[in-house]
């Protein structure tokens, strides 16, 4: 049973995690189909029978999803006869009297849950997406059930002895070498699970999962409650000083949204919050839009989070326990690059140090600009983003708002599908005969630009709306493989874009183009797979790898072909100036203290919590003392404080994995530095072995492996470094990152 539905956010946005651990992005395989046909699991229920999302999928390129035909009253009898009818497919693999071989026990369990992996995969949209009380009442009802479900398959003793037989059989050897990565991957899949543990250790390990399940579930819904309903209203037009007309425009969108005409409304999501707090000039109103959206989860009531947290990280710690680790973190990070939390800190701590001193830098600049304008005020994380922006102008003669003029949200669309060319030679044509799940959804069809073979489907979702999680991310609805034929994958990216107003072009910043371009790296991930399993294809490789493909592709948008091409000027057609993006790129490390103190932070508290074992932790105080003694700068908060940090609490995705990011970049900054040594960011060569050794293999080879077929040695972290504007002062971590398999 392969484990479906994944997507990864990005560093610059924030993400809310609403599925459970057996649908959550640690395990990167989405949903498979075989053929177009239209037979429905197998059930002995005929009213089941007709349910939409049991059907296989029909339509062109090779089937899609049905999302005009869904109502949420499927999901629940939709998941409960999925379910039955992997676990039938289970028992026919156990029941076989031939001895386990590869094809009868590891090929076969790969095929089992197609049903059941094309319903969770519409449930995890709708959960991202759609979410509302109706299905809120479903995901909470459904996933203890989820979870109990995946347990029953990762403690069947029968199917875990043979596929035990298989990775040790000598036979192995003679499997191709994806065969045998598969082989590796079921069975330290099932080991991890507890498939060797005792049936005691058994049930509790269950009971764990369960309530686990139950409460990712209400952390995520608790998160979504307090952006829905938390905003901060304008009343009068004065209160909109500093605003650009789009954020006014967009503000007064949202109240009419809130029928709330004549006012202004101010969203708690960060694509809301983070320009009121670069652009208002009204220091009252930039605090409460600030602690409105930093309290998120951590306001008392039904919605407030810290007891969830306390009670998921004791059962976390108990959970390692009962599966032979020291803690959680350690759990986690066996089977990823770093390998050890140790490896992982080191990392974070070396550029901690040269971060935090970059801040104090930031902050005198910040501090020595509102005295020179007469304001006797003390630099607060509230102030940080406005006062940067000033520092910014003065220091780099840089606006973002004019910046913005530039960066149309439709034109740097064309310019990814052009990057895409260039460097993977597909071709993006837009579609309308395929149903989508709301109208601002679009779709593409992706060919390859040579020979018009189709390659996949790329489903876009822009913009903000009620009941769609804030962030940023990349979806698989289906995975590319041949092990059933020649299967295509469909991919999504989704974003929280706010509307203007209609007729209008919507204007971004740079830093949304820059996660509009990472988030589009997650999805070539997907679109170049070429591979036989679907557990092996495209985004399915380790927490510390995902996101490197995705950040490497964020150089490109600032590469002259792409600017002059698509940073055009919303009203004139002008391409932006040289000299603006000269200007842009004198200031490209600007701010880089700020930007990295406030991931690193939360990316550390992660690991401290879940290296923290069993203590019983108050989430607040947990995090207070533990940014006090690592010195963190008063006037910066975390990204994602502990009660809203979605990534860790709403499923195991991120969990004691949130300092990826910084191992990815690692790569990133190495692996640009081929092209740059090349002939430039579009040298046909290095993107060709780009394609063949890191886009396009999945999890079929080793990654650190796989890294070094295409650069020709280990990462070094001096690139890293060099890349934030640390490379002066920078210390270096103990070990070498990342480090090779053992």
């Amino acid at each position: 049973m392969r484990k479906p539905f994944s997507y990864f956010g990005v560093l610059p946005a924030a993400t809310a995690f609403t599925l459970l651990t057996f649908t959550n992005c640690v395990n990167t395989t989405k949903t498979t189909t075989s053929s177009a046909t239209s037979q429905p699991a197998n059930t002995s229920q005929p009213a089941v029978a007709l349910n939409p999302l049991l059907v296989s999928w029909t339509g062109p390129y090779g089937g899609v999803p049905p999302f005009d035909k869904i109502k949420i009253a499927d999901f629940k009898p939709a998941i409960d006869a999925a379910m039955a009818d992997n676990l039938a497919e289970i028992d026919k693999i156990t029941a076989n009297p031939a001895a386990p071989d590869f094809e009868n026990t590891i090929a076969a369990l790969e095929r089992t849950g197609q049903a059941l992996e094309r319903v969770l995969t519409i449930y995890g949209i709708w959960s991202s997406n759609m979410n509302n009380l109706e299905f809120q009442a479903v995901e909470r009802e459904m996933a203890p059930k989820l979870a109990a479900f995946s347990d029953q398959i990762n403690q069947n003793e029968k199917l875990f002895k043979r596929i035990e037989t298989v990775y040790n059989s000598p036979e192995k050897g003679k499997l191709t070498p994806e065969q045998q990565r598969l082989t590796w991957k079921q069975y330290t899949g099932f080991v991890r699970s507890g498939a060797k543990l005792d049936a005691t250790a058994k049930n509790r390990l269950s009971a764990i999962n369960q309530q686990l399940a139950g409460l990712y579930t209400n952390f995520g819904q608790n998160l979504l409650a307090d952006e829905m309903n938390e905003i901060l209203v304008l009343e009068k037009e004065s209160e909109l000083t500093g605003l650009p007309q789009s954020l006014k425009d967009a503000a007064a969108n949202a109240a009419a949204a809130k029928k709330m005409p004549g006012k202004w409304v101010i969203t708690n999501t960060r694509s809301s919050v983070d320009p009121f707090l670069t652009y208002s000039d009204n220091r009252a109103l930039r605090e409460k839009a600030w602690r409105m959206f930093v309290n998120r989860g951590d306001n008392g009531g039904e919605h407030d989070n810290n007891a969830l947290i306390t009670e998921i990280l004791q059962l976390r710690a108990e959970r390692a326990k009962l599966l032979g680790y020291e803690t959680h973190a350690h759990w986690r990070l066996e089977n990823t690059m770093a390998k050890t939390p140790q490896r992982a800190v080191e990392l974070m701590e070396a550029v901690w140090k040269p971060a935090t001193a970059r801040v104090k830098e930031e902050v005198a600049d910040m501090q020595a600009l509102a005295r020179k304008e007469g304001q006797k005020i003390t630099i607060e994380p509230w102030d940080y983003r406005y006062y940067a922006e000033k520092v910014r102008k003065a220091k780099y003669d840089l606006d973002q708002n004019e910046v913005k003029q530039y960066l149309q949200l439709d034109k740097l669309r064309e310019g990814m599908f052009w990057v895409a060319g260039e460097l993977f030679n597909f071709n993006f044509t837009p579609i309308n005969n395929v149903p989508v799940f709301h109208p601002d959804v679009q779709v593409w069809e992706v060919k390859d630009k040579t020979n018009g073979k189709h390659i996949g489907l790329w489903y876009f979702d822009a913009y903000a709306r009620e009941g769609k999680r804030s962030g940023a991310w990349m979806n698989a609805y289906r995975d590319q493989q041949r092990m059933n034929g020649e299967i295509t994958t469909i991919v999504s990216n989704n974003s929280n874009f706010v509307k203007g107003n209609p007729g209008e072009p919507v204007l971004i910043s740079w830093d949304d183009a820059s996660t509009l371009f990472h988030e589009f790296g997650h999805a070539l991930h997907g679109l170049a797979s070429n591979v036989t399993y679907p557990s092996l294809a495209g985004t399915s490789v380790v927490r510390d790898y995902v996101e490197f493909p995705s950040q490497l592709l964020e150089h490109w948008l600032s590469t002259p072909e792409v600017l002059n091409r698509f940073a055009l000027h919303y009203q004139t057609g002008q391409p932006i100036p040289k000299t603006l993006v000269d200007r842009i790129e004198k200031a490209s490390i600007f701010n880089e203290g700020f930007e990295t103190t406030e991931y690193l932070a939360s990316a550390l508290i992660d690991m401290k919590l879940h290296l923290a074992g069993d203590q019983k932790i108050d989430p607040d105080k947990f995090e207070r003392e533990t940014l006090a003694a690592l010195g963190m700068p008063k006037e910066i908060v975390m990204r994602h404080r502990t009660p809203q940090f979605a990534h860790v609490f709403s499923g195991d995705g991120y969990s004691a994995g949130y300092y990826s990011y910084l191992w990815s970049d690692v790569l990133t900054a190495d692996a640009f530095g081929a092209f740059t040594e090349g002939t430039g960011p579009y040298d046909k060569t290095v993107a060709a072995n780009l394609n063949r050794h890191i886009f396009s293999v999945g999890n079929t080879v080793d990654p650190a492996e796989g890294y070094r077929a295409f650069r020709g040695r280990d990462p070094k972290v001096e690139a890293l470094m060099q890349k934030r504007g640390f490379a002066g002062n920078a210390a270096k971590p103990k070990t070498k990152a990342p480090a090779k398999k053992k």
